[in-house]
C-alpha cells in the first residue's frame, strides 16, 4: 500500500471523512497526533471497538501518535441510543469502568517505542467547567438548528420518550474534548464510529469557530456481514474483551464460527495480514471451504491480539482435544470446562465401572454392547483408547473441573462430573 488511508480503504475502515486529500498531504508531511474516545458505559469494550482500536493501530504502525481518550465525564452522560434514555450509572461505577477500559486498551495499542500512545481523561477538563463556562465559553459556539437536525436527536425527539436535556448536551462535550485535546496536544484528526459522524463533525467545527484553524474527522464503518445484517452477538450476548465477561476460549469460537462468505472480509478488518496473505486465504475459501483455514486464522490472530499467545495456544489445544487430536491434560479448568459445557454429560464417582458409565451416558444400550464396543477399540478415556474391559474410572483420570472425557468413536464425546 502506497500510505496508511490506502490501506484503510483497501480493508474497508473508512466510512465518511471530511476532506481526505487534505487529511492525505497531512499525513505524509509527517507524524499527527490523533484520538478516538470511549465511554465507560460497561466494564469491558466488545469486539465492535476493535474496529476503531484497529484503525488507530494502522495510523500508529505507519507513525503517527494515538491518543486513547477514556470518557471519565462523557460515561457519566451517555451518548443518546435509538432505544431510549440511558440509565445513569454511578460515579464511582464509571470510574471503576474507566480504569478496566484504559488496562483494555492498553494492551491493544502500543504504549513504548517512537511514537507510544498515551491515555487522556476527560474528566479531567470537563470536571473543571461551571455551568457558566459551559453555556459561555461552549455553547455560544452550537446552533440548535444544527443540534436539533442530527439523525438520532430527530428520531428520539419524535419517540414516545423524547430525549432528555442530558443526553441532549453529550454533543458538546465530545466536540470540547476535541477541542481540549487540539490545544493540549495539538491532535488534528478524530477518530470513530459511522454513528459517531455528527459528534465527530461538532468538534471540527468548534475547533475551526474558536481557534480559526481546519482539523480532521474520520469515521469507520458499522461491520456487518454478507446478508446485511450486524457482525456480532454470540449466543450469551456481547462478544466481550474482559475474559471474566467471555472466556478466551468462547471468544475464538466466535471468530472459528465466522461463515465462509464473511471471513474474507473479517480478515482484513480484524487482523493486520498482509493484501497477499488475505489473498491467498481468500482463495483457500474458494478452492477447500472445508478446510476452514481462513477461519482458524482469523480466530487466532484476532485472540492473540486481545488475550495473548498463552491463552489463544491453549485454546487451541482444547479445540484439539474435542476433536481427539490432543490429550486434555494440562488444560485449566475454565478453559476445559467452556469448552466440555454443551457436551453430554453424567455424574459418576471414581471406581464406576466403564461400562456402566458409557450406558449412563446414553452412548450404549447396555453393558454387553458397551463391552462389545471397549472390545473393538472404540472406547476412549481423555483421548487414551480403554483395552481393559473391565476398567473403572481412576482418580488419575480427572481432570481440571473435576471432569473426565469419554468418548466412542470419532465423533461421540461426552463428559463425566466426578462426584
Amino acid at each position: 500500500m502506497s500510505d496508511v488511508l490506502d490501506e484503510l480503504e483497501w480493508r474497508g475502515l473508512i466510512a465518511q471523512h471530511s476532506d481526505i486529500d487534505k487529511l492525505r498531504a497531512d499525513l505524509a508531511e509527517g507524524p499527527i497526533t490523533f484520538y478516538c474516545g470511549f465511554d465507560p458505559t460497561a466494564p469491558s469494550l466488545h469486539h465492535g471497538h476493535l474496529v476503531a482500536v484497529k484503525v488507530m493501530r494502522h495510523l500508529q504502525l505507519a507513525g503517527h501518535n494515538p491518543l486513547v481518550l477514556v470518557g471519565g465525564a462523557t460515561g457519566l452522560i451517555g451518548d443518546p441510543r435509538q432505544k431510549g434514555e440511558r440509565t445513569l450509572n454511578t460515579k464511582d461505577t464509571v470510574a471503576q469502568w474507566a480504569l478496566s477500559l484504559k488496562s483494555q486498551l492498553e494492551s491493544l495499542l502500543d504504549f513504548e517505542g517512537e511514537n507510544p500512545a498515551r491515555t487522556v481523561n476527560n474528566l479531567d477538563w470537563t470536571s473543571e467547567l461551571s455551568a457558566i463556562d459551559l453555556l459561555r465559553d461552549l455553547g455560544k459556539h452550537f446552533r440548535m438548528g444544527t443540534m436539533l437536525s442530527k439523525d438520532i436527536v430527530k428520531r428520539r425527539l419524535e419517540s414516545d420518550e423524547g430525549i432528555s436535556y442530558t443526553e441532549f448536551s453529550y454533543q458538546i462535550l465530545q466536540a470540547n474534548d476535541y477541542l481540549e485535546l487540539y490545544r493540549r496536544y495539538n491532535c488534528t484528526l478524530e477518530v470513530g464510529g459511522n454513528d459517531q459522524w455528527g459528534n465527530l463533525v461538532g468538534g471540527m467545527d468548534l475547533i475551526h469557530k474558536v481557534e480559526g484553524t481546519s482539523v480532521h474527522v474520520l469515521t469507520n464503518p458499522l461491520i456487518t456481514k454478507s446478508d446485511g445484517s450486524k457482525f456480532g452477538k454470540s449466543e450469551g450476548g456481547a462478544i466481550w474483551l474482559n475474559p471474566d465477561m467471555l472466556s478466551p476460549y468462547k471468544f475464538y469460537q466466535f471468530w472459528l464460527n465466522t461463515a465462509d462468505e464473511d471471513v474474507v472480509n473479517m480478515l482484513k478488518v480484524f487482523t493486520f495480514l498482509s493484501k497477499e496473505e488475505i489473498d491467498e486465504l481468500e482463495t483457500m475459501v474458494h478452492e477447500r471451504p472445508q478446510a476452514r483455514q481462513a477461519q482458524r486464522l482469523l480466530a487466532e490472530e484476532v485472540t492473540t491480539w486481545v488475550h495473548g499467545a498463552e491463552n489463544t495456544e491453549r485454546v487451541k489445544q482444547a479445540s484439539a482435544v474435542l476433536f481427539g487430536r490432543a490429550e486434555p491434560t494440562g488444560l485449566d479448568e475454565r478453559t476445559l470446562l467452556d469448552a466440555t459445557a454443551e457436551l453430554p454429560s453424567a455424574q459418576a464417582t471414581l471406581g464406576s465401572d466403564i461400562q456402566d458409565v458409557l450406558v449412563e451416558l446414553g452412548l450404549e444400550k447396555g453393558r454387553g454392547a458397551a463391552r462389545r464396543t471397549i472390545a473393538s477399540g472404540g472406547v476412549y478415556i481423555n483421548n487414551v483408547k480403554v483395552d481393559d474391559e473391565d476398567r473403572v474410572l481412576e482418580e488419575s483420570d480427572v481432570l481440571a473441573g473435576g471432569v473426565i472425557l469419554i468418548r466412542k468413536g470419532r465423533k461421540n464425546l461426552t463428559v463425566v462430573h466426578v462426584s
